[in-house]
């Protein structure tokens, strides 16, 4: 499918960023978005990059009332050489049609999906910042636009891609958070949509995290929706924890978002030399050993941060500090490694970067 590039003036260009150091995530979006459509009958079709620009959608849209919505979440890097790559964007591809089968919604051809972005991007390859640990946020989603009032797949959907310049995730230096166990809340249960990029699973984690803010903890770390005795992931990172030679982590089973990120710090972890296990993890056993300190190290992995370092996690009364409160040294390695190979200052022997021409 050819994807028609629709014409933008010199009066519908915004002024671009003056400040690399000083960009603020998700606030700014670039001049041009992508938008291509699907109708029963025809399937995809109607492939533009136009200007950013807002809908005009009937309040009848069933996104409104039943909440058929998935997106996914990338970034484009700018090397010192100038030229811009993207991070295993085949996998947010894959990622976004499993989301889309769960919630009854048209797949979107995997070579349409890249080739969309990265026409984008290319386009607007200006607006990829060049400081240490800037990026350009990509932002693809899928909106059911059908203009009715019943609980039934729609007959009409948005595909649309935005662009957003973002700063340093760590401006201030890479440090470690504080984390609570959430007891009371559960984000996901078995055969719900847990494993889908759709925004009812973030809108109904804004309680416990607004919980734990107000107690002064960085982030919610959920617990199963059955038992609530297994460990299985923060918000928007995977979890992992390191028992000396030993990484651990929850495995995918249909509550747990499969993080791009996630699969990466395992194929990285061993080509490290570390022992990989993706069992269930039981939060009492886990405040025990972290307790007698056969965990020495905690991290979260996502798209927006990475890695993020865990210094002390919180169970009911229970606080505990985890491998001194510090970064530990695999938590760096593992930073330093894919933060390298995604700015292309480490050689990727992964085969993960996809360079946009």
């Amino acid at each position: 499918m050819e994807i028609q590039v629709l014409p933008l003036s010199e009066a519908d260009k915004k002024p671009k960023f003056t400040d690399e150091t000083n960009l603020v995530f998700g606030r700014t979006f670039t001049d041009r978005m992508l938008l291509i459509e699907w109708k029963a009958g025809t399937g995809w079709g109607d492939a533009r990059i136009k200007k950013y620009e807002p809908f005009v959608l009937e309040p009848a849209a069933l996104v409104f009332h039943y909440a058929q919505e998935i997106f996914e979440g990338l970034k484009a890097y700018r090397w010192e050489d100038g030229s811009i790559a993207l991070f295993r964007p085949e996998m947010n591809a894959r990622r976004f049609n499993h989301s889309a089968d769960r919630l009854c919604m048209p797949e979107m051809p995997e070579e349409l999906f890249l080739k969309g972005i990265e026409q984008l991007v290319s386009l607007e390859r200006d607006w990829v910042p060049g400081a240490v640990g800037t990026s350009l946020y990509i932002r693809p989603a899928m909106i059911a636009v059908e203009p009715v009032v019943g609980v039934k797949p729609s007959d009409h959907y948005y595909f649309f891609v935005i662009l957003s310049p973002v700063g340093a995730y760590y401006p201030k230096g890479f440090k470690p958070v504080r984390i609570m166990v959430e007891d009371e809340y559960v984000r996901a249960a078995p055969g719900g949509t847990g494993e889908a990029k759709t925004g009812g699973n973030y809108a109904s984690s804004l309680k416990a995290g607004l919980k734990a803010k107000k107690k002064g903890f960085d982030q919610v770390l959920w617990l199963d929706g059955v038992e609530k005795r297994y460990v299985e992931e923060v918000g928007a990172m995977n979890m992992f924890f390191a028992y000396g030679n030993k990484v651990v982590t929850a495995p995918i089973g249909g509550t747990i978002l499969n993080g791009v990120t996630r699969d990466s710090v395992l194929q990285l972890s061993r080509s490290l030399g570390f022992e990989v296990e993706e069992r269930k993890i039981d939060i009492h056993d886990l405040m025990r050993d972290i307790e007698s300190g056969k965990v020495t190290e905690a991290f979260g992995s996502g798209t927006a941060a990475v890695i993020t370092p865990v210094g002390e996690l919180c169970y009911k009364d229970d606080c505990l500090e985890i491998g001194g409160g510090g970064v530990g040294a695999l938590t760096q390695k593992l930073y330093d490694t894919l933060t390298g190979i995604q700015w292309g200052k480490v050689a990727d022997t992964f085969g993960w970067i996809k360079k946009i021409s």
